[in-house]
């Protein structure tokens, strides 16, 4: 099963996240993330959500989402030149003598540092997906005590 990237724009009023999110819990498809936020236009939102799937279901996702009223646009991201980011943040163990270690890890990821303390120390994250799951592989063993992911936002490349 592939995995589907699909922006939607759409009118910024309250329910519209709730009608399109209903929309994949009533045909039976399962959003793997959803983020929404601004866009250029005023008044109205950028959505993108990813889902799992062939060319079939996300054909058919793109049709019924462009059935609701308040969607003003949508394209299917997957099959063109996309960008696609995520952040993460992650909270690790760290003691003072395996810092260096976590530093080290950072910097070859290109994150930051963004909060340490006694005990714990925060880095962030930005990245495509597969690149965020590498990093975690490799922080595991440190003893990762609180996760977050804002799930991926993603823009066609060029005009």
């Amino acid at each position: 099963m592939a995995t589907l990237k699909i922006s939607v724009l759409a009118q910024n009023h309250p329910g519209v996240l709730q009608r399109i999110s209903g929309l994949f819990g009533r045909r039976g498809y399962n959003m793997e993330s959803i983020t929404v936020g601004g866009s250029e236009r005023e008044g109205l939102s950028r959505i993108t959500i990813t889902a799992g799937g062939d060319d079939r279901t996300a054909e058919q996702i793109c049709k019924q989402l462009n059935k609701l009223i308040d969607v003003v646009e949508v394209a299917e991201l997957q099959e063109r030149a996309v960008i696609a980011r995520e952040l993460m943040l992650v909270k690790l163990h760290a003691e003072p003598v395996t810092r260096h270690e976590l530093f080290a890890l950072a910097e070859t990821f290109r994150c930051s540092t963004v909060d340490v303390g006694p005990r714990s120390v925060v880095i962030q994250v930005v990245g495509e997906p597969d690149k965020n799951d590498a990093l975690l592989h490799l922080l595991r063993p440190y003893g990762i005590t609180e996760l977050t992911r804002t799930g991926e936002t993603a823009m066609l490349r060029g005009d």
